[in-house]
């Protein structure tokens, strides 16, 4: 039987699992501040005279608020030079004002008005004059019917795509960012080895599904941002199917989960076999685990992001999987950025020419899926510091000691 899968009840080990979030700090206001500085600093550069940064992860990259996304405007107007302006409904004030970390004047609009009105009116009133030929940069994740509304409404200016400016500085993490990536994971992880050892014959997906979220509110989150379980087949299909089977002996198991921790997420696959590994089982397993090493190694400062999805490739086509994208074989890209957002850029894929720089902090994840048989994932992640790659949590020991028991 594989190491440390099965064999412990549910009760005894969520029992085991404490808090794990004592003397995790949030972000400060004073890193929101200079977000916001060299935010401006870029657009200056760029000919861009304010930005619209709209509700969700990228208004809390800037600001600290944390307000979900709607079909009702909520957003920072950044001017390339002054303090930052707030729009919000009416109705929606006194809440605003309690979220705020970076003080900014706030603007309101009623149901029956026109935010589009209230927004250019903010935009002439910070300095964005459309006589000056700069442009006003629209943050990426605001709905396309939000954007042509802001666009009819103020005609005479020129708009741009705020994603490059933003991805810049989301891309490079901060050391205080780092820290709660380290914690989450960290979380997430003992969560995954707590799974692996109440699995038994006949689970069901959702009942693994419903003891993660419970062991992720142990370890101090708020439940899972997400959860993927999948035995045996059904693990040949990297996102799930529409009717999972129950366990039995034998099976690969997948299992892929995440929490967040003041806002940064957590994002770890791991992959063993309920019962004793057969020999395709364990080659299978041990080339996912060379090709993660050869992303791992692949990794240095200066090095395209592409490059180590090509890293990828080269060592599972060398074990016989593959070409390219073919199955058996790695069917997707090799990794994602991750912060505030469970994928985020530097994505490592084919082309992508972005360099790999100091607080980049990316998944690898050179899945492989035998299409009728089982699929692995390995899924950790790292961060480049000036020494080069760090793990932020250790990868997969053995197809038979998959946490390290007894390594």
């Amino acid at each position: 039987m594989t190491i440390g899968v099965g064999g412990a009840s549910q009760v005894s080990v969520l029992n085991t699992l404490r808090d794990m979030t004592a003397g995790a700090r949030p972000i400060e206001a004073a890193e929101y501040q200079q977000r916001i500085v060299h935010l401006q600093v870029a657009m200056r550069a760029a000919g861009i005279s304010a930005m619209v940064v709209n509700a969700g992860s990228n208004l809390r990259y800037f600001t600290g608020i944390v307000w979900k996304a709607s079909e009702r405007l909520v957003v920072a107007v950044i001017p390339a030079r002054g303090p930052l302006h707030y729009v919000a409904p009416t109705f929606e004030t006194g809440t605003m004002e309690s979220f705020m970390q970076i003080e900014g004047a706030l603007s309101t609009w009623e149901e029956h008005a026109s935010p589009y009105d209230l927004l250019g009116d903010v935009l002439r009133a910070s300095g964005a004059s459309p006589q000056r030929g700069a442009a006003v940069a629209v943050c990426p994740s605001l709905p396309f019917f939000m954007f042509d509304s802001i666009r009819r409404a103020n005609p005479e200016y020129q708009y741009a795509d705020a994603g490059p400016l933003i991805d810049a500085l989301r891309m490079r993490k901060s050391m205080a960012e780092i820290d709660l990536l380290k914690r989450a994971k960290a979380m997430t992880l003992a969560v995954q080895q707590a799974t692996a050892s109440i699995l038994e014959e006949g689970i069901s997906t959702s009942d693994v599904t419903e003891f993660i979220r419970q062991a992720h509110r142990r370890v101090g989150a708020p439940g899972s941002t997400f959860c993927i379980v999948l035995f045996g087949p059904d693990t040949a299909f990297p996102h799930g199917v529409m009717n999972p089977k129950s366990l039995e002996s034998g099976d690969m198991v997948l299992i892929d989960t995440g929490c967040q921790l003041d806002g940064y997420q957590s994002d770890i696959t791991r992959s063993y076999v309920f019962g004793n590994p057969t020999a395709e089982q364990r080659r299978v397993w041990n080339a996912e685990k060379t090709a993660q090493m050869a992303v791992f190694e692949a990794a240095r400062l200066g090095a395209c992001c592409g490059d180590l999805d090509a890293a990828a490739r080269r060592s599972l086509e060398a074990d016989g999987f593959g070409p390219g994208y073919a199955l058996p074989g790695l069917p997707h890209r090799t990794g994602h950025g991750i912060g505030l957002d469970l994928h985020e850029a530097p994505y490592l894929v084919g082309g992508n020419e972005v360099e790999l720089d100091t607080g980049m902090c990316v998944s690898n994840e050179p899945t492989i899926c035998v299409p009728g048989a089982f699929g692995i994932r390995l899924e950790d992640h790292f961060y480049m510091d000036a020494q080069g790659p760090r793990w932020f949590t250790q990868p997969s020991h053995s197809i038979d000691d998959p946490f390290g028991l007894e390594a």
